[in-house]
């Protein structure tokens, strides 16, 4: 059974009633208040105070102040007079039970109303942050959208711009072309004439000459022999290169005829299909740091060109910039697919791509997939310092000796 404490004090004015409990060493943590408008208490195990005033208060104003050992209610009047007793004076039980569950009940309906309160104003919260962020990547989309319709139409002025250049360029060849036949005829319409002349002059003595005379000498009989140099590949012989060279030139020629232009938005803008004036639209725009510019320009030219790898190897490395690893490990991936079967001729570009796939599985933490691209690359170019201190920093890791960088 609690304790009960008496040895309170209160105070009071016209509008107040101040009422001060001692906590007998107990931590303000431990204290529980409940407060209505006519009860009153105080629990701190093992004490409890319990006040059912004799005149009602208003508990929404309310206030309770623990600190320095003694716990400070201030109970703001329902009615401006002075009280003459604190309590009731009464031994009631039921009435004090009464008078104890209307304070109870008040106080649960209390708690139900502020989670209610709590819980509606979190719901209104997220359905602000929801729309709030609902409206920001709605605004997002058209500034991309926005983005792309720039970039096409920029696009498609310099390449307008560039085929009127070689349009004037083929006109101005025709011209000199044609200027050039003109002056060819004048020349020989003048020596015609020249000639002409001569041989009205010498008619006499050419009459004297025979027949014999005017006829050319007979032309020599020969053969011409034409050799053709025979295609050379780095590779030695000895190696039996030759059949895998042979099929890596016939897959670049094919990919080269091969063309899938079906989308109707291609045929809507007459794009150019030169994979090669794309592709140096693309590295134009990476040199200049504008790498969602040549993405573009290389997703134009690889649904035109779809085996041409350097395409793919060129869109790895800006997606690496943009931080989209895993589209540069599949763009990586495709253009070494592409670059079979492995040959001297495309060495250095499978060296290149795999550098930069095990650049993106690093940077994913995947340091044991990254360690086997750099050294697939090694093996290519044996000698090259950098990828040796490279490999060896990834293998570091994935051993345990060295700290993993932080990713950004």
């Amino acid at each position: 059974m609690p304790l009960q404490v008496t040895d309170y004090s209160w105070t009071q004015t016209d509008s107040t009633v101040y009422i001060s409990v001692p906590l007998k060493g107990t931590r303000a943590g431990k204290v529980d208040i409940l407060s209505s408008d006519e009860y009153l208490k105080v629990h701190f195990p093992p004490y409890l105070f319990e006040a059912f005033l004799s005149e009602p208060v208003d508990d929404v104003r309310s206030t309770a102040k623990v600190g320095n050992g003694v716990a400070v209610l201030s109970l703001p009047k329902r009615t401006n007079k002075l009280w003459e007793h604190l309590m009731i004076n009464t031994n009631d039980k039921e009435r004090k039970m009464e008078v104890r569950q209307r304070a109870l009940l008040k106080y649960q309906e209390k708690l139900s109303s502020e989670s209610r309160a709590k819980a509606e104003k979190q719901h209104a919260e997220k359905k602000y942050a929801l729309e709030t962020l609902m409206k920001i990547e709605k605004e997002e989309r058209e500034n991309i959208q926005k983005m792309k319709d720039t970039e096409r139409e920029k696009t498609t002025a310099e390449l307008a711009a560039w085929q009127l250049r070689q349009k004037q360029k083929a006109e101005e060849s025709v011209q000199l072309k044609k200027q050039g036949d003109k002056q060819n005829k004048l020349k020989a319409m003048t020596e015609n004439r020249q000639s002409i002349c001569s041989d009205g002059d010498h008619r006499g003595n050419s009459e004297a000459k025979t027949k014999k005379d005017h006829l050319p000498a007979p032309r020599l009989v020969g053969t011409i022999q034409v050799t053709f140099t025979p295609r050379v590949f780095p590779t030695a012989l000895r190696e039996s290169r030759v059949p895998e060279e042979e099929e890596w030139l016939k897959n670049q020629a094919a990919a080269r005829r091969e063309v899938s232009a079906d989308s109707e938005e291609l045929k809507d803008l007459k794009a150019e299909k030169n994979p090669d004036w794309l592709k140096d639209k693309g590295d134009n725009c990476f040199v200049a740091g504008d790498y969602l510019g040549a993405v573009n320009a290389y997703n134009l030219a690889v649904r035109l060109y779809r085996n041409i790898p350097a395409l793919y190897s060129n869109r790895a490395a800006c997606h690496l910039k943009l931080r989209n690893l895993h589209k540069a490990i599949e763009d990586s991936t495709q253009a070494l697919d592409l670059l079979a079967p492995s040959v001297t001729a495309n060495a250095a570009a499978r060296a290149r791509v795999h550098v930069r796939r095990g650049t993106a599985f690093c940077q994913l933490q995947l340091y044991a997939e990254g360690l086997e691209d750099y050294q697939a690359a090694l093996k290519i170019n044996p000698y090259n310092d950098a990828l040796q201190a490279d490999a060896q920093r990834i293998r570091d890791i994935v051993q345990g000796t060295a700290a993993k960088p932080k990713t950004q």
